[in-house]
């Protein structure tokens, strides 16, 4: 999820897992949709779905609990560091501006983060003004884990700072203020391209991570339980989150993450 003048944010993931938090304040930019024409018209111009397959990178993953002493900061730090050498070498390859982003940790939620009120439970988010990923180190999303969970939230904030380099996140805000009537869908379509995004850095790196097939699985059940409930309709179905998730993972390319010329009912 984005935030700030619309941000994303990862919601947290409540007693089900819920994935990428309602970020409605911090990510109103990530709720917004256009009447599927303009959408479709503007998607292939996009440099980021025409850069090619991410190629394969080593990425080792540290614990993130050692003998019973947590160790998230260590944990996120090595995978902002993963996905900074995997989409930095991408987009120099695709001939591509890229940046780094901003990281900041905390300890426990803060009174105000990015010049705003920090947003009811979120968990990991995106401030798109200012291009920092922010994680809080409490939560269902990381607290206790040991699985693939909080390396996809991290991969999937990510996504929202390549969709503001590569011009998608201003492409989504304009089509916001011209059309507030599909607000929702426009914003689930860009939620669901950072899960795309994130599902082609996992595919990546794949090999390189000591995980079983029984992680993977582990992994789509959480995804699956982290659809929108009935009256926060943000970030799309369980079963939309994983079909574009695996979309990703399987093509390991940006181009499998075209959400904008997707019918209605893959981005529910």
């Amino acid at each position: 999820m984005r935030f700030l003048p619309p941000g994303t944010g990862s919601p947290r993931p409540a007693r089900r897992l819920t994935a990428l938090t309602r970020w409605t304040l911090l990510t109103a930019v990530c709720l917004t949709v256009l009447p599927s024409g303009v959408a479709q018209a503007a998607a292939p111009k996009n440099p980021l779905l025409r850069s090619g397959k991410l190629a394969a990178t080593s990425c080792q993953e540290p614990p993130i609990i050692d003998r019973g002493v947590p160790l998230m900061r260590e944990y996120l730090t090595a995978a902002i560091k993963c996905l900074n050498t995997s989409w930095s070498a991408h987009f120099a390859h695709a001939g591509l501006r890229f940046r780094k982003p901003t990281v900041r940790f905390y300890e426990e939620p803060a009174r105000r983060v990015c010049g705003v009120r920090w947003p009811v439970n979120a968990a990991a988010f995106y401030c798109t003004e200012r291009a920092t990923l922010v994680f809080p180190l409490t939560g269902h999303w990381i607290e206790g884990r040991t699985d693939l969970y909080p390396l996809k939230v991290a991969a999937h904030e990510y996504g929202h700072h390549l969709q503001s380099l590569t011009g998608v996140r201003s492409a989504y805000e304009a089509r916001v203020r011209a059309d507030h009537s599909h607000q929702a869908e426009l914003g689930r379509r860009y939620e669901l391209q950072a899960d795309c995004l994130a599902g082609v850095f996992l595919g990546s790196v794949r090999g390189s991570l000591p995980r079983t097939e029984r992680d993977w699985e582990a992994l789509s059940g959480a995804l699956r339980a982290s659809g929108d409930d009935l009256d926060h309709r943000t970030h799309g179905t369980g079963a939309n989150r994983l079909r574009w998730f695996e979309r990703g993972y399987r093509a390991v390319s940006p181009a499998a993450c075209d959400t904008w010329t997707a019918v209605p009912s893959r981005v529910s």
